[in-house]
């Protein structure tokens, strides 16, 4: 493969955009990012600050005969409606149904393949019954070598644990295998700041609060996170990043919040990448952003599909079918 034109819908803050341009550099292979979408604002302010490309707004709006012909589509597509911390409506929600976009858009271009992007709980939302419909709108759109895998940021070099589930799909028969667990991994150490502003310390009451309920004795650094049933757990590493959560669910060494560059580092975003909005915001795009290093080593395999040799015809259709009977 010599050039890969790809789109990136629900675009959010560019992680995919990111870990497509490390793969293709990697392999020399020339990339383009020939269209992007995303509803949000502040998204498409930070996307263009730190891309040079606006990304267009509500897909729904968008005339999938327009956008330009690609290779690989990619998407994000809003977690909400399956989310833990959501309310679970799944189709029910309106922004669940965004996934019939991207089928929109799959059966008028045709690309070659496809990354989607969504919580672990897609997989067993409504007894595995919409990812079963998800994955049976994918085969009768001609991607009959479609799949998917729960992956953790934390096996993938970050210190957060953050599980997701990808589904990737094939418009040919390729032979497809999930990214093994890389050796490089980075720790707190690599990701907290040495000197950070008083701004960023939660007030003495919650402080002290956080200690009547868990000794601050350990030997390394740690990010505190408070559940929603108030029990705090100490780690190493920091528990998933969340757009909508509570300031002071995540603390580090039980004392302070992230800052705006060590949650981007948390999500393997380079120190290069430009911070376009206040604090607040950026928790909001951080949250709903991805882990770069593990869609990096999902498009890597992608792109390696895409150069093998294709399947006998006789196991055409295994995939989709073992998937199904997993559910």
């Amino acid at each position: 493969m010599e050039r890969l034109r790809y789109i990136d819908l629900f675009c959010g803050i560019g992680g995919f955009h990111i870990a497509t341009e490390n793969v293709c550099t990697q392999r020399a292979i020339e990339s383009a990012c020939v269209f992007a979408s995303d509803i949000d604002p502040d998204c498409q302010i930070t996307y263009e600050k730190n891309f040079g490309q606006r990304p267009v707004g509500d897909i729904c709006q968008v005339d999938a005969s327009v956008i330009p012909n690609h290779d690989i589509l990619y998407a994000g597509f809003p977690c909400q409606p399956f989310s833990i911390i959501g309310s679970r409506l799944g189709f029910e929600d309106t922004r669940g149904t965004l996934f019939f976009e991207i089928a929109r858009i799959l059966n008028e271009k045709r690309p070659k393949a496809f990354v989607l992007e969504n919580v672990k709980q897609l997989v067993g939302h409504d007894g595995g019954h919409t990812l079963k419909h998800i994955l049976e709108t994918l085969y009768k759109l001609g991607y009959t070598n479609s799949h998917f895998k729960v992956l953790n940021a934390l096996d993938y070099g970050v210190p957060q644990k953050r599980e997701r589930v990808f589904i990737v799909g094939f418009l040919e028969e390729v032979t497809h295998t999930w990214p093994q667990r890389p050796v490089k991994v980075q720790t707190l150490d690599d990701i907290l700041e040495k000197d950070v502003d008083k701004f960023y310390y939660a007030s003495q009451k919650i402080r002290d609060n956080r200690l009547t309920k868990r000794d601050k004795i350990v030997d390394h650094r740690t990010i505190w996170h408070e559940n929603k049933g108030g029990h705090i757990s100490a780690y190493p590493y920091s528990c998933a990043l969340r757009a909508g959560a509570s300031y002071n669910y995540l603390l580090v060494d039980g004392e302070r919040r992230l800052t705006e560059r060590e949650m981007l580092r948390l999500q393997g975003f380079p120190d290069t990448y430009q911070i376009a909005c206040a604090y607040g915001v950026m928790r909001k795009l951080t949250g709903n952003s991805v882990a770069i290093p593990v869609v990096e080593a999902v498009v890597r395999s992608v792109v390696e599909a895409l150069e093998k040799q294709s399947f006998p015809k006789a196991i055409q259709h295994t995939f989709l079918s073992e998937e199904l009977t997993a559910i």
